[in-house]
């Protein structure tokens, strides 16, 4: 039995339930650890905060290193060290968590049936950072930021580094924010990201390096090969730098906020819950003011439930979380999104995929040597013993060729795995071919939330499984919907079946000035081979200022009925040229009970890359 102040919590039900009360609230970090790290011996069902603010600091958190999907892979400390826990749940009762730092707040492992609930989370100082721009010259190519206290900065030969309590990041990747609207400026694309890098003007024998087997140019250790700052920054008084250097698209307009947020490989550190391995997970009435990545990432994971889980800026800024409000990548059972917000996060509101991995050694007639391409996939494991894995040759199909099960998987290393199947190989089966995990998708519902103010996507979904995407309103910087095969650069696998996209409210997606559709189905290969069936898009309400609706790629059945178009005027249009729907590689497509108001000709609605004399939007 191990005894803790009676003055940090209070027992009840001995063993089974914990308050932890305000005397601890100068730094939960070590008080919460002490309890969880007895668990084994002390079990806890519940862990209950008195109402109030916590500060927690990772100065005596445990620390572990994780390989962490789309961050990246480093030591972090955490508080709520949740590994091998059964039934338990965390009850904040209307508390605010305020972190400090590099931490993950909840680390969940290798548990079952965990809930948080009842809590807000943020951070004491923001990932990103924030500039007013108060003064630009296209003629010599600078502009001007004013700067306030809440981001301290030095300038170190010319470069500027944002300095944070154990943390620091340089400007990096930038998009520009409309403070009246606080949503990222209409048409950013014009302006952000900021130029940072040119190339070297002085290399010696570089060429001649020389690598045997696969890498990955994108990778922080090779990626400033060949590249040196384009920038450099002035203070002219404190609080006010000019950014000089030749940025080479338009200079960011007067009264605009420049967010910052660092390197991409560097800038993801920090998500408020990180769960893997876990069957079970339920988080309800949490908000997620700030994170250093995501708000939350989920892997090889099933039955996740969110509920009024909640991404949303406080403290005036502009930015909620610096990448995806959520994330899940592997997980199987089901994933339930339900009556959240999601705003102003610097990515998608949510992404769902499985992995795809590429074949670079066939070590038997069972046995095969895999790499993880993408840096951020570093550590992932793709399934688990007697999965199905689907064997992809995507220059053929978008579907699997073969299907063999998993009979263990041998881990070598980060980017390295061996993987043993029951079954023998096909004899058509070559290094250069990919798997996924066929049964690592789940059955997904997206219902009640609201998704807006955010950069990039509301909706990033490869599901082959079942998908109902119902009663959301959007209003993005990029597509709403975004549904597509991601194998040439991220390499997130997952076709799309079995869609429903219906009764959701689409508000001027798009202001960020890409030329897409608001819904679109898309695929990295350049082929014509199907990749997305059975779609249903109902009764929806598109109120955009540009023509552009749906894009439609390698899809066999799709049904666009009882939708609602209409102009909404807000912003100029920035494709005037552009048709409401396009079309290409495409089958069994059918319009029904539409209802159309736009600026578009009735004779020019449509667009596609063959002829289909029976299509008719109607």
């Amino acid at each position: 039995m191990v005894t803790l102040a009676t003055s940090c919590f209070t027992k009840i039900n001995e063993g089974e339930s914990v308050l932890f009360t305000l005397s601890i609230a100068n730094d939960a970090t070590p008080f919460v650890l002490k309890r969880i790290l007895v668990a084994g011996k002390e079990p806890i069902s519940e862990i209950k905060f008195e109402k109030g603010t916590y500060h927690f600091y990772p100065d005596k958190g445990y620390e572990k290193f994780a390989y962490i999907s789309n961050h990246g892979d480093l030591m972090v400390n955490t508080p709520f060290l949740i590994e091998g826990f059964k039934n338990l749940t965390i009850d904040g009762q209307g508390s605010t968590f305020i972190f400090h730092g590099v931490m993950i707040p909840f680390f969940i492992e290798k548990s079952e049936n965990i809930s948080i609930k009842n809590v807000s989370i943020d951070w004491h100082e923001a990932f990103h950072s924030e500039g007013l721009i108060v003064a630009n010259d296209e003629v010599n190519k600078t502009f001007d930021m004013q700067i306030s206290k809440e981001y301290p900065y030095e300038i170190r030969n010319g470069q500027i580094y944002f300095v944070k309590e154990y943390y620091e990041h340089n400007l990096g990747q930038t998009i520009l924010y409309d403070p009246a609207r606080k949503a990222i400026a209409y048409n950013t694309k014009d302006y952000t990201d900021i130029s940072v890098y040119t190339r070297t003007k002085s290399q010696n024998n570089i060429n001649k390096i020389k690598y045997k087997y696969d890498y990955d140019k994108r990778a922080p250790e090779f990626k400033h090969v060949g590249i040196e700052s384009r920038l450099t920054f002035e203070q002219l008084e404190p609080g006010l730098v000019r950014v000089h250097g030749g940025h080479k698209k338009k200079m960011p307009p007067l009264g605009m906020i420049l967010t910052m947020k660092g390197e991409q490989g560097y800038n993801r550190v920090s998500p408020a819950f990180k769960v893997s391995y876990t069957n079970g997970f339920n988080g309800t009435n949490v908000n997620v003011h700030h994170a250093g990545g995501m708000g939350i990432i989920a892997e090889n994971s099933s039955d996740l439930i969110l509920d009024n889980f909640n991404i949303i800026p406080s403290k005036g800024r502009m930015v909620s979380t610096t990448a995806d409000a959520t994330h899940f990548v592997g997980c199987r059972g089901k994933v339930v999104l339900k009556n959240c917000t999601f705003n102003n996060q610097l990515d998608d509101a949510t992404n769902v995929h499985g992995t795809y991995q590429k074949v670079v050694d066939i070590l038997s007639d069972s046995k095969i040597g895999v790499r993880m391409m993408h840096h951020q996939q570093k550590g992932f494991v793709i399934g688990q013993p007697n999965d199905t894995v689907g064997l992809v040759r995507l220059g053929e199909s978008f579907f699997p060729y073969g299907k063999m099960t998993i009979k263990n998987i041998e881990y070598l290393n980060n980017r390295y795995q061996i993987i043993s199947f029951n079954e023998k190989l096909p004899e058509d089966f070559k290094v250069g071919d990919l798997i996924e995990n066929l049964d690592g998708y789940p059955d997904l519902l997206i219902q009640n939330c609201k998704i807006n103010n955010n950069r990039a996507r509301g909706l990033l979904i490869s599901n082959p499984v079942n998908t109902i995407i119902e009663n959301n309103f959007f209003s993005t910087e990029m597509e709403a919907i975004l549904i597509p095969v991601e194998s040439g650069h991220w390499f997130e696998s997952g076709n799309a079946a079995n869609v429903i996209i219906r009764n959701n409210v689409f508000q001027d997606c798009l202001h960020g000035g890409r030329n897409r559709g608001v819904i679109r189905f898309v695929t990295d290969d350049n082929n014509e081979n199907i990749a997305f069936k059975n779609i249903e898009i109902s009764n929806n309400i598109f109120n955009q200022f540009d023509n552009l609706i749906l894009e439609v790629a390698n899809t066999d059945g799709i049904t666009f009925s009882g939708n609602k178009i209409t102009n909404s005027g807000t912003f100029p249009q920035l494709y005037k040229e552009n048709p409401v729907i396009k079309i290409k590689s495409s089958k069994h497509i059918k319009f029904k009970n539409n209802k159309y108001s736009g600026l578009v000709h009735l004779d020019n609605m449509l667009e596609t890359d063959q002829p289909m004399s029976n299509l008719k939007f109607k």
